[in-house]
């Protein structure tokens, strides 16, 4: 029994804190809204460090659930993303009569995807992923009076179904030729025959919708600009960076025999993921659009970590989901706060606004320049071990593909920085004034930036850990 709360530790402690804000809601219904956020971040909080004490490794439900210290490290790591986004949604969780009930949603997808990444079975897998996609939906809805937010979880819904029905149906089909959905057996059963690999595309294509790599992007843009700012900033990094740990893992550990189909695939999808998300990025106008693409061409990136087939990649793959949760979350920090405060979303409103907010214009340029991979930002170090993760194959092409890409979007993300800090503005965005609890989601994740870049053996300590 004891074995059972220690390994099960961080979803329980998960599953304790939605009781706690059913029972807040449901017992006080006059409780302040200030008072719940309060409460809210400081469970968070000790959700966080407790993620780092009484850790033992073991599986649960015949080797179905799996822990160790890497699946730790990644469910810590998405267990600060989410407290920095609670901590920078702040403004607009203080105006919604519904904060708990969204912060409850919040909180279950969180815990589907601690499941999937335990999981060493396909059905708990697919159990976690339902939990996790579901109630994202419904988080996409959030902004209740608005016809657009109401637009995108219809096309969340839709799309996730399609993904969910490709997966599942890969799923059967493993299941149909194997027997099983173990993945310890199936890595010693998996093999290049024709029905095989045609169950195995689907799975990857069921994981290509999730991460939105090219050709399976067309939801992202739209249930992004749609969604309310908080819920976009999870869907960009936390929902992202979940599957993507669940993808390498399976392709790693499970898959590994099929290593020279994946690895075409995966260089396909990178290169696809890269040119197309950098070619539409250059076209937007709405910031939240803007860092919709750019989020696509990232994965690009990633996926080129995901074809080092290595402990080196996987490592490199971890570090840079770890960077980009600091760089994607400063950028949308700010722009949740001006949104809430100003209702801005338009590149073009973000001229001049050096002069008026020079604090947030730091924020978001330093941001900027992480996502661009300028040196010395993490950014750089980030997309540098992915690139040596894909060298390691001798894919000149792939490796020459992506420095061009790096260049193309240098001139996007500077084209922000330009507008902020040179181009001048009749009317730019007046005086945002930030409370104690985004000053605290800014202050983390410019430190996240630097530390992780700079003067941390960060990328050492998980390459320990990858084994």
């Amino acid at each position: 029994m004891n074995e059972f709360f220690i390994l099960m530790q961080q979803e329980l402690l998960l599953t304790a804190i939605i009781f706690i804000l059913l029972f807040a809601k449901l017992g006080a219904k006059d409780l302040e809204p200030k008072t719940l956020l309060l409460l809210t971040n400081i469970l968070l909080t000790i959700n966080f460090v407790a993620g780092f004490f009484f850790n033992a490794d073991g599986s649960l439900f015949g080797d179905m659930f799996q822990t160790n210290d890497l699946v730790r490290l990644e469910k810590n790591i998405l267990n600060l993303g989410t407290l920095i986004i609670s901590l920078q949604s702040y403004n607009w969780l203080m105006k919604h009569k519904h904060a708990a009930e969204f912060y409850i949603l919040m909180f279950s997808t969180l815990l589907g995807m601690f499941c999937m990444i335990s999981s060493r079975n396909l059905l708990m897998f697919y159990v976690g992923l339902e939990l996790a996609s579901i109630p994202l939906a419904a988080m996409a809805n959030f902004d209740l009076d608005k016809r657009r937010s109401a637009e995108a979880a219809m096309k969340y819904i839709i799309s996730s179904a399609f993904a969910s029905g490709l997966l599942l149906f890969g799923i059967s089909m493993i299941y149909g030729i194997a027997g099983t959905v173990n993945f310890a057996e199936l890595r010693e059963i998996a093999s290049a025959n024709p029905l095989f690999l045609f169950s195995f595309i689907l799975l990857i294509a069921g994981f290509g919708f999730k991460i939105s790599a090219v050709p399976f992007h067309l939801w992202t843009a739209d249930v992004y600009e749609g969604a309310p700012i908080a819920v976009t900033s999870y869907l960009s990094v936390i929902s992202k960076g979940s599957m993507i740990f669940v993808m390498t893992s399976v392709l790693f550990t499970v898959f590994d025999k099929l290593f020279f189909q994946w690895y075409n695939i995966m260089a396909v999808l990178a290169v696809l993921s890269m040119v197309i998300g950098n070619l539409f990025a250059i076209r937007q106008q709405n910031i939240k659009r803007f860092l919709a693409f750019s989020s696509i061409s990232q994965v690009g990136f990633i996926l080129i970590g995901v074809s080092g087939g290595d402990n080196t990649g996987f490592s490199s793959v971890v570090y840079f989901v770890l960077i980009y949760i600091f760089s994607n979350l400063a950028a949308f920090g700010v722009l949740s706060l001006v949104s809430s405060e100003k209702g801005k979303e338009r590149i073009d409103d973000f001229k001049g606004f050096y002069k008026t907010n020079p604090l947030l214009t730091w924020v978001l340029a330093i941001a900027l320049f992480s996502l661009a991979g300028i040196p010395p930002t993490a950014g750089f170090f980030g997309k540098f071990f992915l690139i040596l993760a894909g060298a390691g194959k001798n894919n000149y092409v792939l490796i020459t593909i992506a420095a061009l890409n790096m260049v193309v979007s240098l001139y996007y993300y500077l084209r922000i920085i330009k507008a902020m800090f040179m181009d001048s503005n009749e009317n730019p965005i007046e005086k945002v004034e930030v409370s104690w609890s985004p000053k605290i989601a800014m202050a983390i994740c410019i430190g996240g930036i630097v530390v992780t870049g700079l003067v941390s053996g960060a990328y050492e300590y998980i390459y320990s850990l990858v084994k």
